[in-house]
């Protein structure tokens, strides 16, 4: 397919006369997105929610591009940041883009859940952590013990808690989006050094 060796900004122009050339774009740039996201929200499914509008955003608007000598992956990461910033105003992930195209909310599976959590690289975290749990309801702060501190899968997260693994993934996002706050000053530093 010769769409592989054309530019960002010439797939941008050729996907509004061949949609598919859009896809060549998205093959780029979703993992990098993804973990552009992780990095930012420390949640999973908030990260895959972002790509995915960014991304919808990006396609329902690619016929306003114009390549100004940014190239098209600058006019991406743009829409990311936009979307990025709405997510921190509102503290949630607008769809709007995503049901103008008609696309159906997804689930992470297990696998892709713990893929992404691997993108967000939680070493740095592990020490404000262990301070930020008290915070914590005591089901949260063992299955974030577990799965991030000890770094455990979740089915042997689950079988220890004794619940089902969607429950243990469910209380370590919780736990996740509770501590956000207290950890604030260190995803910040996080967020300097990722850019």
């Amino acid at each position: 397919m010769g769409n592989e060796l054309s530019t960002d900004a010439e797939l941008l122009v050729l996907s509004g006369e061949q949609p598919e050339a859009f896809g060549t774009l998205y093959r780029r740039h979703a993992e990098d997105l993804l973990r552009y996201f992780a990095r930012r929200t420390l949640d999973p499914e908030s990260a895959a929610e972002l790509t995915a509008e960014t991304f919808a955003e990006a396609f329902a608007s690619r016929g306003r591009f114009r390549d100004r000598g940014s190239g098209g992956a600058a006019w991406l990461y743009g829409i990311a940041r936009h979307q990025l910033g709405r997510y921190l105003r509102a503290g949630a992930v607008d769809a709007r883009a995503r049901r103008r195209l008609g696309m159906p909310e997804r689930d992470l599976s297990p696998s892709d859940y713990e893929r992404i959590e691997e993108l967000i690289d939680f070493t740095p975290l592990r020490a404000a952590l262990a301070d930020a749990l008290d915070v914590l309801t005591e089901d949260q702060r063992e299955a974030m013990r577990l799965r991030v501190m000890e770094e455990r899968p979740y089915e042997e997260v689950a079988r220890i808690l004794a619940c089902s693994e969607a429950t243990a993934r469910a209380r370590v996002s919780r736990g996740l989006r509770r501590i956000t706050q207290v950890l604030e000053p260190t995803r910040r530093q996080l967020i300097r050094e990722a850019d």
